[in-house]
């Protein structure tokens, strides 16, 4: 039913969903470009449409009194930030004991422009062995949807090749303030 609902709400404001849903119960979604306060809804309904779920991960200090309970009912994943084994494993392990599960991330990690996308996304993926999917909101031609997958390999440069040809041309709601499509890595920090 929210499938049905969501689907209709795209036609009726003028979006036209593309792709399916991926075929693996596991994965990292990445949500690009990210401008708007927009994106968050725009995301919602593009996942419902697609009758996906997605989860999403704060810092455990946002989960107190009644706001845990409705950022639980809405997908959030509180995590504890000085955990001993440490933020990858942690994640790594939240994927290994369950049976299916999204974690959708915006990687530019905020809605200004940025010089870099934060890497989180492709290290928690990495280190849970699971893929990376490509989503996106292209506001220029009212398209939206899962169009892409990436099998991490480890090299983080060579994979981003891949998922920065994918994300080429698509604009967001305020271009103007959409970051770079390059990623922070060791080398990049290095010659920062």
């Amino acid at each position: 039913m929210l499938k049905f609902f969501s689907r209709t709400i795209l036609k009726v404001i003028g979006w036209k969903l593309i792709g399916n849903p991926p075929q693996e119960k596991k994965f990292v979604a990445i949500g690009v470009p990210h401008t708007s306060n927009w994106d968050f809804p725009v995301a919602l309904l593009c996942f419902s449409a697609l009758g996906l779920r997605f989860n999403w991960v704060a810092k455990e200090s946002l989960f107190k009194g009644p706001l845990k309970y409705i950022f639980k009912w809405i997908g959030g994943i509180p995590l504890n930030r000085r955990s001993p084994t440490g933020f990858l494993k942690d994640m790594a392990a939240i994927y290994a004991r369950s049976e299916s599960l999204v974690i959708a991330i915006a990687p530019e990690g905020t809605r200004s422009k940025t010089d870099y996308w934060m890497p989180g996304f492709y290290y928690i993926a990495n280190e849970a062995k699971v893929p990376i999917v490509l989503a996106f909101a292209d506001y220029s031609k009212k398209t939206m949807g899962i169009a892409g997958i990436v099998h991490p390999t480890g090299d983080i440069e060579a994979d981003f090749e891949k998922i920065k040809k994918f994300y080429e041309g698509k604009k967001g709601k305020n271009p103007e303030t959409q970051s770079e499509l390059k990623i922070r890595t060791s080398r990049a920090i290095k010659s920062s």
